[in-house]
């Protein structure tokens, strides 16, 4: 059975991109004199993508709220900071489109939907409120705060029946205000309430969300312009007319197993993604018409641990996983390799620390530091608890005390001598405030992320100290891909002769990241897709 459907511009996802290119087609539309209409697709029968699981925040550069905290920043500066952290593999001309469109964009939003933002500093594991640094801000260029913008709460009243169709946040949450939950008020914060502001603003400009609706292929006209969408719903198979334009925004492709083997740069044992919607239908869709990739290998990277079991893959065990990010941050714990070496600094950004764990020793044949193990002792146990195990609690399963460093290397099969060595040498430099080995400590990021009752060094260093010992081996997680469809600065996909193909747009975790494999801070894959969202959208429906 074939049903029909149209709309002047069709948009595929309801994460932040696509929420985003919606409300901008929208209101394109309705400036252009002519009107029009905006239909949005979600495969799943819950809204928000990946975005409503996360912690909400937005990175864009320059932002008027930045003022407000007496901060200065300025387009030169932003373009200084993206050169450096995407090491020359970012598209020129997306890194300007960027910075240049990410305060229009923040504006445009918040004045089109019931979408704030603020820009205050973060709360921390350890309890207080810091700087939000971007996440090399010691680069050229580089922000001590103010750049990661934070959505403020919103009421999901304004959904009405439709605020039960929000994705629920994931037992591993990423954001340390509790991305996804709700306030004793009712209101939701973090990425439900991003998402939540979003669709609300979608909804008032009359966009039609329709869900359960799967994208299988681009329809394109006698002129070869794409034209609509072959979909499948509950087994019908839909034709979806676009008259202007269509933009995929359905997420990346780590939920498809091939794919991931194929284009990921090195191994995964986890993903941090809502199960099953990333499976790189858009990608495909865009490839059959002749689409180019752009910055292969990448993902948003991370790292977790399981708190029980272990499963057979990235995909099993989901559940049991955690976001290891905050407590690596804390003084008193460190990361060791099989070895029983440290190879990084543990408090470095979680995206970035991710290349440490792919380092490859010809010799050996392997991937150096995988496995590798989150370490501490007592004194981090009593000040800090790790996850779900607050100080002072009996220890859980997951989480089995060490009499010594050699009982603990014996039950992780890491080699005993050189753990020994490896605590006594960097508790002897830590209790002196350096770590001569890494430089922990010395950047602010480092110090935004520890524990703000310390000063200087001590806020993320200090001595592992005495028994009991505790030891998490740690995975390499994945949070969404970076790698995909290459666009040019309105959002339009082009094709492997480097020329827009007509009709079709892209934004979010389709696209090739426009900052390549930088990450610039906290809100590093939302504020680019946002802005990225923002511009495809308009394009769209301008007919481009």
């Amino acid at each position: 059975m074939t049903s029909e459907l149209s709309a002047d511009v069709v948009v595929v996802g309801s994460g932040a991109a696509g929420l985003s290119a919606a409300v901008s087609a929208a209101v394109a539309l309705t400036e252009s004199g002519e009107g029009g209409s905006v239909l949005l697709l979600e495969r799943s029968d819950r809204l928000g993508g990946t975005t409503a699981v996360s912690g909400g925040v937005a990175w864009l550069p320059n932002n008027d709220h930045m003022r407000e905290l007496e901060l200065s920043d300025s387009p030169e500066r932003a373009l200084d900071y993206l050169r450096a952290i995407s090491l020359g593999r970012a598209d020129p001309a997306l890194l300007e489109a960027f910075v240049a469109a990410a305060p229009e964009a923040a504006r445009f939003l918040e004045a089109e939907t019931p979408l704030r933002f603020s820009a205050a500093g973060r709360g921390n594991p350890a309890g207080g409120v810091l700087p939000f640094p971007d996440y090399q801000a010691d680069l050229p260029g580089g922000a001590a705060n103010g750049r990661s913008l934070d959505p403020a709460p919103f009421d999901p009243s304004a959904l009405g029946d439709l605020a039960e169709a929000l994705r629920e946040p994931l037992p591993y949450s990423v954001s340390w205000s509790g991305g996804g939950l709700v306030l004793d008020s009712g209101e939701w914060v973090g990425g439900r309430a991003l998402a939540g502001a979003l669709i609300a603003g979608a909804l008032a400009h009359g966009v039609r969300i329709e869900r359960g609706v799967r994208a299988r292929r681009l329809i394109a006209d006698a002129a070869g312009r794409v034209a609509g969408i072959e979909a499948e719903r509950e087994g019908d198979v839909l034709r979806i007319e676009a008259r202007r334009g269509v933009v995929l925004a359905a997420g990346g492709f780590e939920w498809d197993g091939e794919l991931r083997r194929e284009w990921l740069r090195g191994p995964v044992d986890a993903l941090l993604s809502p199960q099953g919607l990333a499976e790189g239908d858009a990608l495909r869709m865009a490839m059959e018409r002749g689409a180019a990739l752009a910055n292969l290998g990448e993902a948003w990277w991370t790292l977790a641990v399981r708190l029980a079991g272990e499963g057979d893959g990235p995909e099993d065990a989901q559940g049991e996983l955690r976001f290891l990010s905050g407590p690596r941050s804390l003084p008193g714990s460190i990361l060791v390799n099989r070895l029983g070496r440290r190879f990084v600094n543990e408090a470095v950004n979680y995206h970035d620390i991710v290349r440490a764990f792919h380092v490859f020793d010809p010799g050996a044949f392997t991937y150096l530091n995988r496995p590798a193990w989150f370490l501490f002792g007592e004194s981090y146990r009593r000040a800090y608890g790790l996850l779900s195990a607050a100080p002072g609690d009996p220890d859980p399963p997951w989480l089995q005390p060490a009499p010594s460093l050699e009982a603990l290397a014996a039950g992780c099969g890491i080699d005993a001598t050189g753990l020994r060595e490896t605590v006594v040498r960097f508790d002897e430099h830590a209790t002196r405030g350096v770590d001569p080995d890494f430089g922990r400590g010395e950047g602010s990021y480092d110090l935004a992320t520890g524990d703000p009752s310390r000063e200087g060094r001590a806020r993320t260093l200090g001595p592992i100290g005495g028994p009991p010992y505790y030891a998490l081996e740690v995975h390499v997680a994945v949070l969404g891909t970076s790698s995909g469809l290459r666009v040019d600065a309105e959002g339009r996909v082009l094709d492997v002769r480097g020329e827009p193909i007509a009709g079709l747009h892209a934004a979010g975790n389709t696209i090739a990241a426009p900052t390549g494999p930088g990450y610039g801070g906290g809100g590093g894959t939302i504020g680019p897709a946002l802005t990225f969202g923002y511009l495809a959208g308009r394009t769209a429906a301008r007919g481009g």
